[in-house]
């Protein structure tokens, strides 16, 4: 199944286990407060804002789908920028706390409001490079548009266990990026994205590296 509309994707929000009456009012504001902010800063694209629900939030959504409700606690999300996925997840799911990795000033600001107003006490904004973030292990790691595989691994593999689920949309470099990826042991696939027919999420699992090799740098 792939959602094509607006009312597809709130249609199909509407089904997920998480989709509460206070999570539909959380992103409600969310969707609101992002119009309104995009008109002093580029958070998104202004052509995406008239489908945000499928372009955005159900995008974001769809990553609850490859994890399982008891093991999505604490998550961390890297470069998350306008707030996809984390906002998101952490809309969805208040019982799981959700770290955001997000370097640049005026998105932390965005990011930091914005958690405020929907009132995510379990969410945090790590306002700095991921290089700074204090070593501690997480069940779930997303990143939308971050960095390149290799890049991303080396940056935060340490973050990772053999059991931490890696969610990674990567749109129509998904499957390549995969087939290009060297010196890493993993259990990784490419599912199909429900919001984008040519995109894909890197879905699995991470070891480490393999013996005796350095992999990239990035």
């Amino acid at each position: 199944m792939i959602l094509s509309s607006e009312v597809e994707a709130r249609e199909w929000l509407g089904q997920l286990p998480e989709w509460t009456d206070a999570a539909r009012a959380r992103l409600e504001l969310l969707v609101a407060m992002l119009g309104d902010e995009n008109q002093r800063q580029n958070l998104v694209s202004a052509a995406s804002l008239d489908r945000v629900w499928l372009r955005h939030i159900a995008d974001s959504a769809q990553l609850l789908t490859h994890v399982s409700r008891e093991t999505c606690s604490p998550w961390l999300d890297l470069g998350t920028g306008a707030g996809f996925p984390g906002l998101v997840i952490a809309a969805l799911r208040p019982d799981c706390r959700v770290v955001m990795v997000e370097s640049r000033a005026r998105r932390t600001e965005w990011l930091e409001s914005a958690r405020v107003a929907m009132k995510l006490d379990h969410a945090e904004v790590f306002a700095d490079r991921l290089e700074l973030l204090p070593a501690q292990k997480f069940r779930v790691i997303s990143a939308r548009a971050f960095a390149p595989l290799p890049k991303l691994l080396e940056l935060s593999a340490r973050f990772s266990t053999s059991d931490t689920r890696w969610l990674l949309p990567k749109g129509r470099s998904a499957a390549q990026e995969l087939l290009e990826l060297k010196g890493w042991q993993h259990m990784f696939h490419v599912e199909q994205s429900l919001s984008d027919a040519e995109a894909g999420i890197i879905v699995g699992t991470l070891t480490g590296k393999v013996a005796g090799k350095k992999g990239k740098r990035p």
